[in-house]
């Protein structure tokens, strides 16, 4: 895949990520602005995954029925504008509100951008341009934060909106100018009133979801880990707030280079293969962070190399899944990446919730849905092995 199209591909996939972690260090200014407490501001990222989780079942089908670009286009121009939105909301109630419009505009590039990958590659390559994707989205995680307190620091919260309002337009002219129509014109375009149907049909698909779930439920983990790592690095390890997007950022590191690796372990085996293998590694790293954690150490150093194994091997986990939920839904690829990413954030947010509710002071909540996680994800890929093989001696 050309490097251009892997670049503007990544970029409409890092829509999510961004729009959460751009405007984290914000929360405590928010508060006062708005004279409320942190707990409310959270309201508007809960707000931002409602939008994400239903949007997608919306350009799933809008994708396979008018093709690729116009659905992107669309949705970009809604993010841009709700962008504006939120950097001129006056209220915590608007800001709530232009941050679900915000999401119902992003999740078009998270959708479609699996699609495209689909419309272009076969399984093996599908999963190399996957992890190339996990390049681009893997900066996020490492420079968003740090860009977003800078930008609060110089120039106020509402200049991280603005930030987002440019990087969308900027993206908007890419996809205009440089992202031909992928859904080719003998592929049927499948009817909007049929969507229902399709998705329904798709639940029924065992594979398909086997394969999606393994990897949408160890990419829970990593919301746990999102969830939960504040306060375990901060408050309980005493990691000085200004640090803490470092170690953030380093994990995210270890995740994008653990994506490079394995494009090229496509030479030696499909992405089945090595999903059904490295599963088992983010499991075990799971485990271990769990065991050290119920140990209680004196330092964070002993949770910081499991935790560091855990999120990199989701570089391989999510790229591998993808492509294999994927290969066998060209007729409807929109409506099923729709479905993966929707029931992915799902599962996500309810694991996120998961470490609040346990919350003990401590961080076992945090190991304990990381570990859980990543041991239904391992049977989950070694179940869609299984189902595989029955389908292949049929």
């Amino acid at each position: 895949m050309h490097p251009r199209l892997i670049l503007i591909l990544g970029a409409l996939s890092a829509f999510g990520p961004l729009a959460v972690d751009f405007y984290l260090p914000s929360f405590p200014t928010l508060a006062r602005v708005f004279a409320t407490d942190v707990e409310h501001i959270q309201l508007s990222l809960a707000a931002y995954f409602a939008g994400l989780a239903i949007g997608q079942l919306a350009y799933g089908p809008l994708a396979d029925r008018y093709g690729r670009r116009l659905p992107l286009l669309f949705g970009v121009g809604l993010f841009s504008l709700a962008s504006i939105g939120c950097a001129l909301a006056e209220s915590l109630e608007a800001l709530i509100v232009a941050r679900f419009v915000q999401a119902l505009g992003g999740c078009a590039g998270m959708v479609v951008s699996r699609a495209v990958v689909r419309d272009l590659c076969d399984p093996v390559n599908a999963a190399k341009a996957f992890s190339q994707l996990m390049l681009v989205m893997g900066v996020a995680p490492i420079l968003a934060p740090l860009a977003g307190g800078l930008l609060l620091a110089q120039f106020g919260w509402a200049s991280i909106f603005v930030c987002l309002t440019l990087f969308s337009a900027l993206v908007g002219l890419a996809l205009a100018f440089w992202l031909p129509e992928t859904l080719s014109p003998h592929e049927p375009r499948q009817p909007l009133r049929g969507t229902l149907g399709r998705y329904l049909s798709l639940l029924r698909d065992r594979e398909f979801l086997a394969y999606g779930l393994s990897g949408g439920v160890a990419m829970s983990g990593m919301f746990a880990y999102i969830a939960g790592s504040p306060f375990v690095f901060i408050e309980l390890y005493g990691v000085p707030a200004e640090h803490y997007g470092w170690l953030f950022g380093s994990n995210a590191a270890g995740f994008i280079l653990a994506a490079q690796v394995n494009a090229r372990l496509m030479r030696y085996g499909g992405p089945g293969f090595w999903l059904r293998r490295i599963v088992w590694l983010h499991a075990a790293s799971g485990v271990a962070l769990l065991v050290l954690t119920l140990l209680k150490p004196a330092a964070l150093w002993p949770l910081l190399v499991p935790l560091f194994i855990s999120i990199a091997t989701l570089g391989c986990i999510i790229p591998n899944a993808s492509a294999c939920s994927m290969a066998k839904q060209g007729h409807q690829a929109g409506s099923a990446s729709a479905l993966m990413g929707s029931l992915g954030f799902c599962v996500a947010a309810g694991a996120s919730a998961l470490v609040g509710l346990l919350h003990d002071g401590s961080a076992v909540p945090m190991a304990l849905v990381i570990t859980l996680c990543g041991l239904v994800a391992a049977v989950l890929a070694w179940y869609s092995g299984q189902l595989e093989t029955s389908t292949a001696r049929a």
